[in-house]
């Protein structure tokens, strides 16, 4: 545990110890503590944390709020809790002001962990499979993968930061419906760019990339595949097609920061049988009936609105059987938590999927999904809709060219995924802070320069100053509410791991750079003070590292200069 997780469990103890000498004279009478909380006020005038004890155990004490509130303070024993007083507020709150010397013990923890800071123990090994992306590989990568990517990735980062073994995948679409369209596109921009006259088929791959394919393939093979047999011309392409665009697939994701320990063949799941028994232990535990010729999972037993289809009447199976299957698979792999991340128009599979992993004997909450609002890119003011590449949408390649990594993953992440994303261009290549990504680099490059200043001015910065001088940094208001931020990491971490938030730790890091911004503008570092100096270098290193390990979990760089 950290200094402010312990202080936190000191004061949680003292209070329920409060509470049973308050029994012990008398004063109160319960058969047991009722759950309560220990919590940070949002407004520091209510102190540093505050209890709801006093008014959980009205019933069953029989005393207003406030009077039970006055017998737990008055046996409150305060010896090693760091309260400096306690008060009562509002109906019933107790609020306590704790000594300001409790955050001298935050900078040693933070320089001797490291890199290590921040972590938590939350899921204790338990393996979890975070699953994002997989893109169908017919084309390039648009803004919505871009925005999965930079959730999928950061999420699983924020997982193994909080003591998951996680595991990244990509699940690669490559057998279906929409191989079969990429094979007759393909087909037909080979034949084209061939000189034969042929149509395009309707439901198409339109995309530029797809005739750059052709022509890659022209300059390599020629017209090897024009007088073949139409299946194997078509079995070639795609073939040849699907081998690039994972290429390109890997090769993007890869610049965005994202590398996946697994990529999951759709095919192995047909390849091993695996779709035809999964589907046959569904009919055998009652789970899937006939209709008009076709196999339907009754998944209206579990939430649904009404029954999947999994087997056609032509006997090939639906999206969804293979997708079942593919879950299954997941559980069967070991994990203790599978974790989708799909796009909000698949809000309608969620309670199916949930539903067959049940009928399946797996605890349908074990599998979570988070959903994913759509992104929009403004530029000048106006929504840009088209791009050369794909014809159809701009690629995450291309906002790469134009606002570079770290600002695409940063504004990903400044909103729940529950959130439509407005993607300011302009904003995001701007060097202002009003950039949210520019203000948290620079506090860091910032922090950089200090130290660099330092070393130039023959300055010694020591591992871990003495905690007499780090007492030296209690004086002052913007000191403070630094140390306290950086303390808070370890607990920020523990919750958004625990709701599957990584957008917490980008709020985060803004308000600390919010607040070192704001220290720098008020306080002095290589002051003449010797001892004053060694601290507050101490705090500059404590603040540094806590905004590249977090920049680092969300896949932003924290760049020395800029």
């Amino acid at each position: 545990m950290n200094v402010y997780e312990i202080l936190k469990e000191r004061v949680f103890k003292a209070i329920a110890a409060a509470a049973e000498a308050a029994k012990a004279g008398g004063e109160l009478n319960y058969e047991s503590l009722p759950e309560y909380v220990l919590e940070e006020p949002r407004e520091k005038q209510y102190g540093d944390l505050a209890t709801n004890l006093a008014m959980v155990l009205t019933k069953q004490a029989r005393r207003s709020p406030r009077d039970i509130a006055a017998a737990l303070i008055k046996h409150l024993d305060t010896a090693g809790t760091w309260i400096e007083r306690s008060e009562i507020a509002g109906p019933g709150f107790i609020n306590f002001y704790l000594k300001p010397a409790w955050l001298a013990e935050v900078i040693p923890e933070v320089l001797t962990q490291g890199a290590k800071y921040g972590q938590v123990n939350l899921g204790q090994g338990q393996k979890v499979q975070v699953e994002f992306v997989s893109a169908n590989p017919t084309g390039l990568l648009h803004m919505g993968n871009a925005r999965g990517a930079a959730l999928g990735d950061s999420l699983a980062s924020l997982l193994s930061m909080a003591g998951y073994e996680v595991s990244r995948e990509f699940y690669i679409n490559d057998t279906g419906n929409q191989i079969e369209n990429f094979a007759l596109s393909l087909e037909a921009r080979y034949l084209q760019q061939l000189g034969q006259d042929v149509s395009f088929p309707e439901d198409g791959y339109h995309g530029e990339d797809l005739i750059d394919t052709v022509k890659g393939l022209i300059a390599a093979v020629g017209d090897k595949y024009l007088n073949v047999d139409p299946h194997l011309r078509r079995e070639f392409l795609t073939r040849y097609a699907l081998e690039e665009k994972l290429g390109q697939i890997r090769a993007t994701l890869k610049d965005f920061g994202v590398e996946y320990d697994v990529w999951f063949s759709e095919q192995s799941l047909h390849d091993a049988g695996l779709v035809r028994s999964t589907m046959e232990d569904l009919e055998e535990k009652g789970y899937i009936y006939e209709k008009e010729g076709a196999m339907w999972l009754k998944s209206t037993l579990f939430g649904d609105e009404k029954d999947e289809v999994v087997i056609r009447s032509s006997g090939t199976p639906t999206y969804f059987s293979v997708d079942i299957a593919y879950h299954r698979d997941k559980f069967e792999r070991g994990f203790d938590k599978v974790i989708n991340i799909w796009g909000a128009d698949h809000h309608g599979h969620v309670a199916r999927m949930k539903g067959a992993m049940q009928a399946l004997g797996y605890n349908p909450d074990s599998l979570q999904i988070i959903l994913m609002q759509l992104v929009r890119l403004i530029q000048n003011g106006e929504i840009v809709r088209m791009s050369k590449r794909s014809g159809q949408y701009i690629t995450l390649r291309e906002l790469m060219d134009e606002v570079g990594k770290d600002a695409a993953r940063f504004f990903f992440l400044l909103r729940d995924p529950d959130s439509a994303v407005e993607f300011d261009l302009d904003l995001a290549k701007s060097q202002s802070a009003d950039n949210p990504v520019y203000y948290v680099q620079y506090a860091h490059a910032r922090l950089c320069s200090i130290l660099r200043q330092a070393q130039e001015a023959g300055v010694t910065i020591e591992a871990v100053p003495a905690k007499e001088d780090l007492r030296l940094l209690l004086q002052s208001s913007e000191e403070r509410d630094l140390l306290k931020k950086i303390a808070d990491l370890p607990g920020e971490i523990t919750i958004a791991a625990r709701l599957m938030e990584p957008h917490r730790l980008a709020r985060y890091v803004l308000d600390l750079a919010g607040l070192f911004h704001t220290f720098y503008n008020s306080q002095r570092v290589l002051v003449e003070d010797e001892k004053l100096r060694r601290a507050r270098i101490a705090l500059v290193l404590a603040v540094k590292q806590v905004l590249a390990n977090v920049l680092d979990l969300l896949g932003v760089a924290a760049p020395e200069r800029m």
